[in-house]
């Protein structure tokens, strides 16, 4: 947590190999294939064409053959289920409430089962109820073994879900 500027997301792109740091360096015993990410700003037109199904697929899409595995859509189903969109599975992502999107980027995060789940404010712009259906989903995922690494600015998120807490307090003038 931390005010605008501190350097929030600028630390979690650094922990993903997404920007060196300026001087001292990050030691990783996990690679890129263990970390799920929920990116702070996302937002897909309302045209954007893929379901839910096939946008949480787009994560596992790394061969040449051009449909998912037996295993693989099970993966699919699977994480899709974890965030209660399996009703939701056929819908046009770009035609989703922001929660139902939110969730929909929380399940393409977790479809590879990651070890650790990094997500940069996941409840903003979102009501109450959606917050917290998000949020339930991120605690069962920790109670379960994920390391979840959290960016938020909403304190009522951040005591009822946070376990630890690192405060960046930004550059001094």
């Amino acid at each position: 947590m931390g005010p605008n500027g501190s350097g929030k997301t600028t630390l979690l792109k650094i922990l993903l190999g997404q920007l060196t740091p300026t001087s001292g360096q990050v030691q990783r015993q996990v690679d890129n294939s263990k970390i799920g990410y929920v990116p702070q700003f996302r937002n897909l037109d309302i045209e954007y064409p893929l379901s839910a199904r096939s946008f949480v697929a787009l994560k596992l899409s790394h061969s040449l053959i051009p449909w998912l595995s037996r295993s693989e859509r099970q993966l699919v189903q699977n994480s899709l289920a974890q965030v209660h969109l399996t009703s939701k599975s056929s819908f046009r992502v770009g035609q989703m409430s922001g929660g139902e999107k939110q969730r929909a980027y929380l399940a393409q995060a977790i479809v590879n089962q990651p070890e650790i789940l990094i997500l940069d404010e996941p409840t903003a712009s979102l009501d109450e109820h959606a917050k917290f259906l998000v949020m339930d989903v991120v605690q069962e995922l920790n109670d379960r073994g994920t390391t979840v690494i959290l960016i938020s600015h909403d304190s009522s998120v951040l005591q009822r879900f946070g376990k630890h807490k690192l405060e960046l307090t930004g550059a001094k003038d």
